[in-house]
């Protein structure tokens, strides 16, 4: 037997290792620097682009073509480049998404990945950097601050998105792929969107325009898609956290925020918890609009779950918004699980959880000059959220990625008042459980021929009850109630459930380098069914409603690149709204005028066509985009005069008694046809280094048969904001304008709030007043541990309403944060 010398052997072996340290260090992995996800078909070529190489599926790329101390530069179409010398060269290179570029990824549009460049709609989309830098002390801050987007309010606490016209549920809010969006949803004004924490998103996406092939029922105005923070796997530093810690003057707000993740091999866990104080909000006080009273809040109510008083309290300071005050907490848990390659599964848990929330607007209502209620407030707003997402690659011939996203929601809510001069106190609750299944595919058929197709389920289940308490008294204390009463309830008192089945395909094909072609459909089937049990105030026709209806949709979209600095694109898109159980089931008084069910409303539908034009000058720093829409409305939801013929009817048929009073009945009705139409212009320049001149401007308006306006139609309004940013500094100022909205202008249905307007000599409404604000702000990152932010908000202290709030704006605000990254 022939042995071999071991020191004859150790050169080869040191050899051999040191060859396969080499050829190991030739693969890289390329990855997203968010998301930490490999990403594919990233080109590293040197610098007279001789060579190159392209990264497979699993973003790996081998650099064994070029040689030592050649320069290796790293492109993709939507990421920053970025370069090293061979031999420094990471094992890991993370990119940055490209956010300011044509070139930028867009994920709402088919619920997938997509160059903005092959995207007909218009797209805004707000980062993770973005969200820092604006900081919002709500999420409906934060879509305020997005051009072609404005925010109505009614009390603090709150926030309704308007997008092209269409407000409440006539725009889908959709997060994490679950819609939000649900089966108690009303057509008035919305304050859902602020139970989401801005601390906790990564990004958000606003699709203007009809997009229900994609996300069905609601989406007529668009979609505002939240998308929350997600734990990355196997990430450099295995533990990493945050804290926020932010005040406001104008509200005396308090804002702490905290996060965490823990990376391990194979999963992650992203935590977050934020807890929010706002006080009574001051209103600005320079009036330059002329009208010294308007908005003065001269007395209030000091009313609560355990003071009486029946009798208003006068106001020190009439500038300071007495009851919009409210707290907020809000958690969120996510675990990234990694089943093998490419596949991942996904638990997300989330919980919003307010204070009651005062309703201000109803709080400073006159009945013969005098306040009208000691109370009237929503409860504590609850949303839980559940959801468990599998992503998965299969990489066959009809399915090449896949998502599944299974979610549960519950939602309360509660509406509590009480009149002076009276003891009974009012409970209106509602509980909405809902039960969602979401299926997403993508395929590649050929070289950029993508096919997205998929199904979706919802079930709502909603329970409404009402009950009067009379309120027992020792002196100014309430110690305890007397009887309970029965009252109307909201909805149907005997439960409703809404149910929805749909299927989906969308289409994308690049017809050459220059032009892509999208198209898809959607086929939607709804089912509600409530019953009405209590029958006291009012006979109805029918107790026990069932309605089906059906919904095709359909789009058609083209984008036409001529050059890599300028983009065509025009859209041609249906959208739908099927009645949910606000819009059928609801009975609710005010101001001597019933609503009451319409058992026979149908769905109403919106076609759209727009173009869109974009223009890079020199370079992509430099544009200019032009999106301009004209929606038409068929068979447009609206409130009318409904006649209801029973017991309780009178001598005229317009009128019911009820509760012992006669009132006017209106219902929900399919109306005649209405168009909205109007564009929006964004501008972006960069005049010389470090500084950044951006603004916007949108027109809105609408057109029915009868020369009505349709409700929330915003007055024209812009903005433009001067930015500079150099090293470890980053400032702006901005400016804002919103021209008047005349009483003539307004809906004739009350959804507008004209009586929130200023009065004239002769005591008519006028409508808002035209107002601007200046606002300055600015970030400094003193190391990669600490940054600083300071800003001042309505610098002139400027009094003005946004149109159709029930509550001033907020005065001069000087806000501070300091942010802690470990």
């Amino acid at each position: 037997m022939m042995y071999l010398n071991k020191n004859f052997l150790y050169p080869f072996i040191i050899l051999f290792l040191l060859l396969q340290t080499i050829c190991f260090a030739q693969k890289i992995t390329i990855r997203d620097i968010q998301t930490n996800e490999t990403i594919a078909s990233v080109v590293a070529h040197n610098k007279s682009k001789t060579q190159s190489t392209i990264s497979n599926f699993d973003g790996v790329l081998d650099l064994s073509i070029f040689k030592t101390n050649t320069r290796i530069y790293f492109s993709h179409i939507g990421y920053k480049n970025i370069s090293f010398l061979k031999e420094i060269t990471p094992t890991t290179v993370h990119l940055e998404p490209n956010h300011d570029q044509l070139t930028q990824i867009i994920l709402s549009v088919s619920k997938s990945k997509v160059q903005k460049t092959r995207v007909a709609e218009q797209i805004e989309v707000i980062t993770q950097k973005e969200i820092q830098q604006l900081a919002p002390q709500t999420t409906a801050d934060l879509l305020a601050a997005t051009p072609g987007l404005r925010v109505q309010k009614s009390q603090g606490g709150g926030g309704s998105p308007v997008i092209r016209g269409f407000e409440a549920n006539r725009v889908l809010l959709v997060i994490d792929n679950v819609r939000m969006n649900n089966a108690i949803y009303r057509s008035g004004h919305l304050q859902n969107a602020i139970t989401i924490s801005p601390y906790n998103l990564e990004r958000t996406e606003i699709i203007f325009g009809p997009s229900s092939v994609i996300y069905g029922s609601d989406a007529l105005g668009g979609v505002v898609h939240f998308y929350t923070k997600t734990p990355k796997i196997n990430d450099p530093k295995q533990f990493t956290g945050n804290t926020n810690t932010r005040y406001s003057s104008v509200n005396n707000e308090l804002t702490q925020a905290f996060s965490g993740q823990f990376s391990a091999k194979k999963w992650a866990t992203y935590s977050a918890f934020s807890l929010s104080d706002f006080g009574d909000l001051r209103m600005g006080k320079n009036r330059s609009h002329g009208y010294e009273n308007w908005g003065l809040v001269p007395f209030f109510s000091n009313n609560n779950d355990v003071v009486y008083n029946d009798a208003p309290i006068k106001n020190e300071d009439p500038n300071i918004q007495k009851n919009t005050g409210y707290s907020q907490m809000d958690i969120l848990q996510k675990i990234n699980f990694k089943i093998k390659k490419h596949n991942n599964l996904f638990l997300n848990f989330q919980l919003s959880e307010s204070s009651n929330i005062n309703r201000f607007d109803k709080l400073t209502e006159l009945d013969n000059g005098s306040l009208k209620f000691a109370e009237w407030y929503y409860g504590p707003q609850k949303r839980l959220f559940l959801s468990s997402q599998y992503q998965f690659h299969p990489n066959t011939k009809w399915m090449q990625k896949g998502t599944i996203t299974g979610a549960y929601q519950k939602i309360k809510e509660s509406r509590i008042n009480r009149k002076y001069n009276s003891l009974e106190r009012n409970y209106q609750k509602e509980n909405v459980a809902v039960f969602s299944l979401n299926t997403d595919f993508k395929v590649t058929l050929a070289k950029k021929r993508d096919l997205s197709y998929g199904t979706e389920f919802t079930h709502n289940k909603v329970t409404s009850i009402a009950y009067g308490k009379v309120l027992q008294l020792n002196n100014n204390q309430i110690v305890g109630f007397s009887n309970t009463s029965n009252i109307q309830s909201r909805y149907p008192d005997g439960g409703s459930t809404y149910t929805t089945a749909a299927i989906y395909a969308n289409y994308r094909q690049d017809i050459n380098q220059k032009m892509t072609l999208n198209t898809g459909g959607r086929y939607t089937y709804t089912h509600l069914k409530a019953t009405f049990i209590n029958q006291t105030y009012i006979l109805l026709p029918e107790t026990d409603l069932q309605i089906n209806n059906s919904s095709f949709t359909a789009n058609l979209g083209l984008t036409y690149n001529p050059t890599t600095l300028t983009k065509w694109s025009t859209v041609f898109s249906s959208g739908f709204r099927a009645p949910n159980i606000d819009d059928i089931g609801k009975i609710r008084e005010k101001n001597g005028i019933l609503t009451v069910p319409n058992p026979n409303l149908n769905p109403e539908f919106a076609y759209n066509g727009e173009i869109g034009f974009t223009k890079f000058i020199k370079n992509q720093k430099n544009q200019i985009t032009i999106n301009v829409f004209y929606t038409l409305l068929k068979n447009y939801i609206s409130r009318s005069n409904f006649i209801v013929k029973n017991d309780t009817s009178t001598s005229n048929e317009n009128t019911v008694i009820y509760d012992g009073d006669e009132v006017i009945t209106i219902a929900n009705v399919n109306g005649d046809n209405a168009a909205i139409f109007g564009g929006t212009i964004d501008m972006s320049i960069n005049p010389i280094n470090n500084l950044f001149i951006k603004g916007n401007a949108t027109y809105t308006q609408s057109k029915t048969y009868n020369n009505e306006t349709l409700p929330s139609i915003s007055p024209f309004f812009t903005q433009i904001a001067l930015q500079f940013k150099k090293g470890k500094i980053d400032a702006e100022i901005n400016y804002k304008h919103s021209l008047k909205k005349d009483a003539d202008t307004y809906s004739l249905n009350g959804e507008d709030n004209l009586e929130q307007s200023p009065m004239d000599t002769n005591g008519n409404y006028v409508g808002v007043p035209a107002w601007s604000t200046l606002n300055a702000s600015a970030i400094y990152n003193v190391n990669k541990t600490l940054t600083l932010q300071v800003g001042l908000d309505n610098v002139l202290d400027t009094h003005y309403k946004e149109f159709a709030s029930g509550i001033s704006a907020p005065g001069r605000n000087l806000k501070t944060s300091l942010i802690l990254n470990f």
